[in-house]
């Protein structure tokens, strides 16, 4: 789910869309302060985007990096109003954390992704969460990487369906579809510990 900040962040959309487009033509013109503004702005949220996406830090941070130098990059060609900085740029975080997932893929196997540290001390409700949030982990890098994208930033970020086929560069109805087979899919991984984890139907 959303935490607040996100939903405060995505409340205000239009008018940050807007001040972010101004920062950017700013840039372009020489502005450093706008650059220290942009990146105060957009870099956290990028970067917690592609910890949910590949979970792992140090990549997180290759990609955040990655993704603000192309932005800068495309900033004297940048046109105002035809897309929102904060979706181009998570949409070419999406596509650079979809690149290293395929190629973790090649000849890696799930067993042999990082498991996350085992928890110190907890009552047991924050134990049956830590297994619970362990075993999605291990299904989501199951997923085959577009979906595994779609059902991150919708179910885990919290973005609308629209919002993320701008990020995603695909139609509404591929973003519902993704989604959709992305939850089947966790569904019957999660299955066989169902009973274990305390889910629900």
């Amino acid at each position: 789910m959303p935490d607040a900040t996100q939903t405060e962040d995505r409340a205000g959309g239009a008018a940050s869309a807007h001040a972010d487009d101004a920062l950017m033509v700013r840039y372009a013109a020489g502005d450093a302060e706008a650059a220290q503004l942009l990146v105060s702005r957009l870099a956290p949220r990028v970067l917690r985007l592609a910890q949910r996406l590949l979970r792992d830090g140090a990549e997180a941070e290759d990609v955040t990096q990655e993704a603000m130098l192309r932005l800068w990059q495309i900033a004297p060609r940048w046109q105002p109003g035809q897309a929102a900085p904060a979706s181009w740029l998570h949409r070419v975080a999406v596509n650079l954390a979809v690149d290293r997932m395929r190629r973790r893929r090649e000849g890696v196997g799930i067993e042999a992704i990082d498991e996350p540290a085992a928890p110190g001390p907890a009552p047991a409700e924050a134990m049956i969460e830590a297994d619970r949030a362990h075993a999605l982990y291990l299904a989501l890098a199951q997923l085959p990487e577009r979906q595994r994208a779609a059902v991150v930033l919708r179910h885990i970020e919290g973005y609308s369906n629209p919002d993320i086929a701008e990020i995603l560069g695909v139609g509404v109805e591929a973003v519902e579809s993704l989604t959709a087979r992305g939850k089947r899919r966790l569904a019957a991984l999660l299955a066989p510990r169902r009973d274990e984890l305390g889910y629900e139907e």
